[in-house]
C-alpha cells in the first residue's frame, strides 16, 4: 500500500510539474516550474536616465540554477494579449452563432414548417396562427425592425435600437404610396446597395400587374420571401382537403404561365410575381406532395411562348382527363381564355392524341419532349371521345363533360373577376367555383377557409405571419379616406397626415362590416405601404379577421362630379344581365370595359360589351330594344350623384353600349401584355383611357345603343 501511495504521489508531482511548466509558458506566468508563485520585478541595474529598468516576471524563490523562471515582462504581456485576443475571438464567434441561431428560430416562428401531406398538422397550424394573431403581428414587426433598422430608409425616421417598437414605428414612419417609395426602389434597380430599404440582399424586383395601377410597379423581393410564399401555398392544401376528399387520388389541371424577365441596370431581373415563383427552385425542386400533382410538366409551364405553353398544357390535361380531379388557373379571365383556346384548337389537339405526336408549330424542344412523354403513343379511342364532346352544338357544361372526375374549378372570382362567374357557371356544368387565396406582387395576404362557399361570399383570412398589417378606414360608399369634419378645411397638410395615420387600426382591431384600405410592412423593404386594395371585414376566424375584396382604389369613371367605382359598375352590369340577357335566345356577356367619352358635350359613359352566342360562334343577333333596356338598367343602378348629373344637372349624356366582335378582348389582352402586363396577372381593365386600347375596341364595334330615358332621381335633404 505504501508503495502504491508513493507511486501515486510521484505521478501527481509529475503532472503538477507539467502543469507548472505549461502555465509558465503561456502569457503572464502565475507559477514557476518549481511550484512557487511568480512576481513582477524591475532590474535596477538596467535603469538609465532616459529608460526605466527592465521588468521581469520571476519566481519568488529564484536561484540561477536553471530550475526557476525569469521571463522578460514584455514577452509575457505580449503572449497574454495574444491569448486574450484568441479568447475574445472565440467569444465573438460564439455570439455570432447565438445571434444566427436566434434569427433562425425567429424565422422558423414566422415561417413554420410542416408536412403538407399531414392535413391535421396543417389545420392545427392554421388554428395556432389565427388564435395568436395579435402576438404574431407584434413579433413580425419586431423582427422586421430588428433586421432593417439600419437601412437608409428607416434611419430617416427611427433612432436605431431605441425605436424598435410598435409605437415609435407608428408615430414616426409615414404611410406612403408607390410614388413616395419609387425613388428608393429605382436606385436599387440602377445598381445601388440593397441596404437602402432592406438588410437582406434584394434578389429580384417584382412587377405588378399593368392594369392594377396603369403601369408595372417594381417591388423588392428577397430569397427568404420565396420561402414565405412556399409556406403560404402549402397552407392551401389542408384547407382543401378538409372540404374535398380524395384529392390525393388524382391530379390537377392548372394552367400556369410565365412571362419573360426584364434585366435592370443593376443586373437584377424584374419579373411578375408568379413568374418569379414558377422559375424558382422552390417550385422547380418542390418536394412531392400527393395532394398537389399537376398534369402539366414543368417544361410546359416554363415555356416562354404563351401560345405553345397553352397548347401543350391543354394537351397534357386532355390526355390525362381520367386522372383530373380539379381544373383551374390563377384568374378567371385566364381560365376562360383557355376554354376559348380549346374551342378554337380542339380538332388539332385531338389529332395529336389520335396519332401520338405533337403538332409541328410546337417548336420548343423541352415542351415537345415532355408532352411526348405524357402522350405515350397514339390513342384513337380517347381522341374520338374528346372530339365528340367538343363537337356538340352547345359548350354548356363542357368542363364536366371533358373532365368527368373534376370536383371543382379553382380560379379567383373576387373583385373585378366576379363578372366572369356566369360564363364560368355556363361552362362548368355545376362544378363549384373556388377562390383559394388573396395575394399581390407586394405581399401574399390570406386564404379562403371556406373554399366551397358561394363566390359572392368569398372572404380571405389574413395570415398574421406574412407581413405586418394595418388598415386605413375608408367611407363605406365612396371608399375614400375618412377625415373628421373639423379638419376638412384645414390648410395644414401635416395635420391631415397625422389625423389620417391616427385613424389606422391594427389587424385584430378592425370592425366587422367596415371598409378599409390595407397598409403593409413587409420583410422585403416596404414600410407602411398603401397597396390600394379596398377590403370589407366579413368576420373573424379566431382572432384573425376575414376580408372580402371589394376593389382597387381609384378605379373610377368620372364625367362631372360623379365617381363610379369598379364595384358600382360591376353591380350595374350584373343587374342588366340578370334582367335582360337571361332568355335562351339572348347572348352571354363574355367581357366588358368602360370609357368616359368627353369628346361630346355633355360627356357620357361608354360600355364596350363582347357578346357571345350560347350555342355557336356566329355573330350575335342584337335586338335594339333589349340593348337599349340594358343601357337604361345600368344607369338606374348607378349611384345617386350619377343619376343627379343625368336627371337634374344634365351634365352627363345618355349611357352608350358599344358591342364589339368576338375576340376583341383577346386582342386587348395581347396589347396589354405587349405593353408590360403579365399573362398570369392580367385582369381586363374596367376603364380604358385614350390610346391603343381604346383604338382596338373602337375598331371592332359592330353595334351602338343608347339609353332612351333618364334614370330616376329624387333629391335628398338640402341637395335639391
Amino acid at each position: 500500500m505504501d508503495e502504491e501511495q508513493r507511486d501515486m504521489k510521484a505521478h501527481k508531482a509529475y503532472y503538477q510539474r507539467v502543469d507548472f511548466v505549461s502555465n509558465s509558458l503561456q502569457g503572464i506566468p502565475q507559477l514557476c516550474p518549481c511550484g512557487s508563485i511568480t512576481k513582477e520585478i524591475v532590474d535596477e541595474e538596467d535603469t538609465y536616465d532616459y529608460l526605466p529598468g527592465k521588468r521581469y516576471f520571476i519566481c519568488k524563490d529564484f536561484e540561477n540554477d536553471g530550475l526557476h523562471y525569469r521571463q522578460p515582462w514584455v514577452i509575457g504581456v505580449q503572449e497574454e494579449v495574444e491569448r486574450l485576443k484568441l479568447k475574445v475571438l472565440r467569444h465573438e464567434n460564439l455570439l455570432r452563432e447565438c445571434e444566427a441561431l436566434k434569427v433562425k428560430k425567429e424565422k422558423e416562428r414566422m415561417i413554420p414548417s410542416y408536412d403538407p401531406n399531414d392535413t391535421e398538422a396543417g389545420l392545427k397550424l392554421l388554428e395556432d396562427l389565427t388564435t395568436n394573431a395579435e402576438a404574431i403581428q407584434e413579433q413580425v414587426l419586431h423582427q422586421i425592425l430588428s433586421q432593417n433598422c439600419e437601412t437608409q430608409y428607416l434611419q430617416a425616421f427611427l433612432d436605431g435600437e431605441s425605436d424598435k417598437n410598435q409605437q415609435s414605428f407608428k408615430n414616426k414612419v409615414p404611410v406612403v404610396n408607390y410614388d413616395d417609395i419609387k425613388p428608393f426602389i429605382q436606385r436599387i434597380a440602377d445598381g445601388e446597395s440593397s441596404d437602402i430599404v432592406s438588410s437582406q440582399p434584394i434578389t429580384e424586383l417584382l412587377t405588378s400587374s399593368g392594369t392594377s395601377a396603369g403601369k408595372p410597379k417594381l417591388m423588392p423581393s428577397t430569397a427568404e420571401e420565396l420561402e414565405r410564399k412556399t409556406f403560404f401555398y402549402s397552407m392551401l392544401v389542408p384547407v382543401m382537403n378538409k372540404y374535398v376528399n380524395g384529392l390525393d387520388e388524382g391530379k390537377g389541371m392548372y394552367l400556369l404561365f410565365i412571362k419573360p424577365e426584364i434585366k435592370t441596370h443593376s443586373g437584377l431581373m424584374a419579373r411578375p410575381v408568379l413568374t418569379s415563383y414558377y422559375k424558382s427552385q422552390h417550385f422547380r425542386n418542390r418536394p412531392f406532395n400527393k395532394y398537389n400533382v399537376y398534369t402539366s410538366p414543368d417544361q410546359t409551364i416554363l415555356c416562354q411562348d404563351s401560345k405553345q405553353s397553352m397548347y401543350c398544357q391543354l394537351l397534357c390535361g386532355l390526355v390525362q382527363r381520367s386522372h383530373v380531379l380539379r381544373v383551374g388557373a390563377v384568374f378567371a379571365s385566364a381560365f376562360l381564355r383557355a376554354v376559348k383556346f380549346l374551342e378554337d384548337h380542339y380538332k388539332e389537339l385531338c389529332a395529336d392524341i389520335r396519332t401520338g405526336t405533337v403538332t409541328s408549330w410546337i417548336t420548343e424542344p423541352a415542351c415537345r419532349d415532355s408532352v411526348l412523354s405524357v402522350l405515350q403513343g397514339p390513342n384513337q379511342e380517347l381522341a374520338d371521345e374528346i372530339e365528340a364532346e367538343c363537337a356538340e352544338k352547345s359548350w354548356e357544361g363542357i368542363l364536366r363533360r371533358l373532365w368527368p372526375k373534376a370536383k371543382y374549378v379553382e380560379v379567383i372570382v373576387t373583385g373585378s373577376m366576379a363578372q366572369y362567374i356566369p360564363t364560368l357557371e355556363f361552362y362548368s356544368g355545376g362544378l363549384p367555383l373556388v377562390s383559394t387565396m388573396y395575394a399581390s406582387s407586394e405581399c401574399y395576404f390570406g386564404i379562403n377557409l371556406n373554399p366551397l362557399c358561394d363566390p359572392s361570399d368569398v372572404s380571405y383570412t389574413l395570415l398574421p405571419n406574412m407581413a405586418y398589417f394595418e388598415f386605413l378606414p375608408v367611407d363605406d360608399k365612396s371608399h375614400e379616406e375618412i377625415h373628421f369634419a373639423s379638419h376638412s378645411n384645414t390648410d395644414d397638410d401635416d395635420d391631415d397626415d397625422a389625423l389620417k395615420e391616427d385613424l389606422i387600426v391594427d389587424l385584430v382591431n378592425v370592425e366587422v362590416g367596415r371598409y378599409y384600405e390595407i397598409v403593409i410592412t413587409t420583410f422585403t423593404g416596404l414600410y407602411r405601404y398603401r397597396v390600394g386594395d379596398i377590403l370589407k371585414v366579413a368576420g373573424f376566424h379566431n382572432k384573425a379577421p376575414q376580408f372580402r375584396f371589394v376593389q382597387r382604389r381609384n378605379v373610377v369613371l368620372s364625367i362631372d362630379t360623379d365617381k363610379t367605382s369598379e364595384e358600382d359598375l360591376l353591380n350595374a352590369v350584373t343587374q342588366a344581365k340578370l334582367n335582360h340577357l337571361q332568355k335562351p335566345s339572348c347572348p352571354l356577356l363574355a367581357e366588358y370595359t368602360s370609357y368616359a367619352d368627353t369628346s361630346s358635350i355633355p360627356g357620357h359613359y361608354v360600355l364596350f360589351w363582347e357578346l357571345k352566342p350560347r350555342h355557336n360562334n356566329e355573330p350575335p343577333e342584337l335586338e335594339n330594344k333589349t340593348m337599349e333596356l340594358c343601357c337604361s338598367e345600368v344607369e338606374d343602378c348607378l349611384d345617386y350623384v350619377y343619376r343627379r348629373c343625368r336627371n337634374k344637372d344634365k351634365s352627363i349624356g345618355p349611357l352608350e353600349i358599344r358591342v364589339v366582335s368576338l375576340g376583341t378582348f383577346d386582342l386587348l389582352m395581347d396589347f396589354c401584355v405587349s405593353q408590360g402586363s403579365s399573362v398570369n396577372q392580367y385582369k381586363t381593365p374596367r376603364c380604358v383611357k385614350p390610346g391603343g386600347a381604346l383604338e382596338i375596341l373602337d375598331s371592332r364595334v359592330i353595334g351602338r345603343f343608347f339609353s332612351q330615358r333618364v334614370p330616376q332621381w329624387q333629391p335628398l335633404g338640402l341637395d335639391s
